[in-house]
């Protein structure tokens, strides 16, 4: 009964990509045959109703598990919200937030935002949002969303409770676009060295790149660090663009090829804003697809040190297809090559399962502390501008491998992280002491060379965790204290100041990933001239 549903519906699904199509192609006789024969006979003779709305999604998502893992299914509720970070922008009040024990927390109101330009700061709790009690009620992160976001100049009245105010402030605030960041953090992180990190190639994302790139060159950078590290990818186009601005002109950034799609050849111009100065690009096992076409295109050309462990190996490229109800497929078109001719993608003959399970398959193997796990295929061998071996048919090998210290985690860190405690903690600890830290710290570099995480502070952090369930761990905080201290560290300069406060706390200190300092290491280093590159 399911495998006669499932070819029913792949047939429906057929047809509508079929209609979606501006080019129609001969369908197979035989094949339509069987399945338009099939759903005649099931609406005509099968014994009980079926929701045919439901079997068409669930046959069209069977489908396309059979094609490859990256060609997926949208329905055309989720349609938005999925194209939304890659926009750059949506409408609705500009706050993030956390459900944290059935209270919604500001964790940030986005800047030029209009809640920010209202006085809405971090750490504000949510109490009614158009006088509709929304605390303790068990909403959703959808059903916050669905009463904050709206149409540019509409008006939303939200009640907050602040600490240090004896009674909720009420605010009005007016809907307008909001920009999604996707450039999360840049700062210079030493005199002549500056740091950008991207977390998605967005819509916007050249833009507020571009706009960095000149701030921190005002500021005297001559060197860079790109860290890509954890950034899943986004549009292709994008990420050719980021790659031009390393190369100089008519160099060959990536090209694509696929069944239907004859070779497509894409090539720096003579536009770039650092074709010159030493460049890291910083990856791990979470860059995929458009940071694999960044950091290839640069590795290819010897225009700059990878840094970290080998990337996620994604080289599959995909084109939306609309289908008739508003829903749509991302279908797998092409593969995309490195100026080598690499493709970096990986296996996916084992299934999804399988594909999904390869992340966690290296940690098990222990490729991700050791770099002698990894073992390339000669087969699959490359060489790039200056004939240094590189390889394809799995990620990006990186130049610099750096491995994660697994030494300090423990199932308390883990408790204290994923019940959202050390966040809640740091937003009441920055609402109670903001004026004193903010007279005391002129910035965020005084902030992360002097403030300490005493063990008074990890005390209070022990005794809040018990009140929301986590029960105290010596073991665990003593195996876990300097990665606790770190990273609540890091939360209070976000709410402090921004996000990269964050990861100029986090980067300087980090005990678990030392690419970032690996990163300055190479800048000050060797690794240039034994790697051939002059610059």
């Amino acid at each position: 009964m399911l495998l006669s549903r499932t070819a029913v519906l792949a047939f429906a699904a057929s047809l509508a990509l079929q209609a979606s199509s501006q080019q129609q192609t001969q369908q197979d006789p035989t094949t339509v045959g069987k399945l338009e024969s099939l759903l005649y006979h099931i609406d005509r003779m099968y014994v009980d109703d079926v929701n045919k709305q439901q079997l068409v999604d669930a046959a069209i998502v069977r489908m396309l598990e059979e094609l490859d893992p990256h060609s997926i299914y949208i329905p055309k509720e989720d349609l938005e919200e999925v194209n939304e970070p890659l926009k750059g922008n949506f409408e609705g009040v500009g706050i993030q937030f956390n459900i944290i024990r059935d209270t919604i927390y500001v964790v940030d109101a986005i800047p030029g935002g209009p809640s920010e330009r209202i006085g809405i700061r971090s750490g504000d709790r949510v109490l009614s949002i158009d006088n509709e009690n929304v605390a303790g009620v068990g909403f959703k992160n959808s059903d916050v969303m669905k009463r904050l976001r709206g149409k540019k100049g509409t008006k939303v009245e939200v009640k907050m409770a602040r600490k240090g105010e004896p009674a909720p402030l009420d605010f009005t605030i007016t809907r307008d676009k909001i920009p999604i960041y996707s450039v999360e953090a840049s700062y210079m992180a030493a005199p002549r060295v500056g740091y950008i990190k991207v977390s998605r190639f967005s819509a916007t994302t050249m833009k507020e790149f571009r706009e960095k790139l000149d701030e921190l060159k005002a500021m005297g950078m001559q060197d860079l660090i790109l860290d890509l590290q954890g950034n899943g990818g986004g549009y292709l186009r994008t990420a050719i663009e980021m790659a031009d601005e390393f190369l100089g002109d008519r160099k060959l950034v990536v090209y694509t090829e696929g069944r239907t799609s004859p070779r497509e050849d894409t090539f720096s111009t003579k536009e770039g804003r650092f074709e010159k100065g030493k460049l890291v690009v910083l990856v791990d096992e979470g860059s995929a697809s458009a940071s694999e076409i960044v950091s290839g295109a640069v590795q290819d050309w010897d225009r700059g040190v990878i840094v970290g462990r080998r990337s996620f190996g994604k080289g599959l490229v995909q084109r939306p297809v609309m289908l008739p109800d508003g829903s749509a497929v991302r279908l797998t078109v092409s593969r995309y090559y490195t100026p080598s001719g690499r493709c970096i993608q990986k296996s996916y003959e084992d299934g999804l399962e399988a594909y999904q399970q390869e992340k966690r398959d290296r940690f098990a193997n222990g490729e991700l502390t050791n770099l002698d796990s990894i073992h390339p295929q000669d087969t699959m061998k490359f060489y790039t501008m200056n004939k240094r071996v590189v390889y394809g048919g799995g990620g990006i090998m990186p130049d610099e491998f750096v491995a994660i210290d697994t030494t300090q985690s423990s199932a308390y860190f883990g408790q204290l992280v994923r019940k959202g405690i050390l966040n809640t903690f740091a937003l009441n600890y920055v609402d109670l002491h903001r004026a004193e830290l903010t007279q005391k710290y002129a910035g965020v570099e005084a902030f992360r060379t002097t403030f300490t995480v005493d063990p008074s502070l990890l005390s209070a952090l022990e005794t809040q965790a018990k009140t929301e369930g986590v029960e105290p761990d010596a073991d665990g905080m003593m195996r876990s204290k300097d990665l606790i201290a770190l990273r609540l560290k890091a939360l209070i300069a976000r709410d402090l100041w921004d996000t990269s406060a964050y990861w100029q706390v986090i980067n300087a200190d980090n005990p678990v990933d030392r690419s970032f300092q690996r990163a300055l290491e190479v800048l000050e280093d060797d690794t240039f001239q034994r790697l051939g590159m002059s610059r």
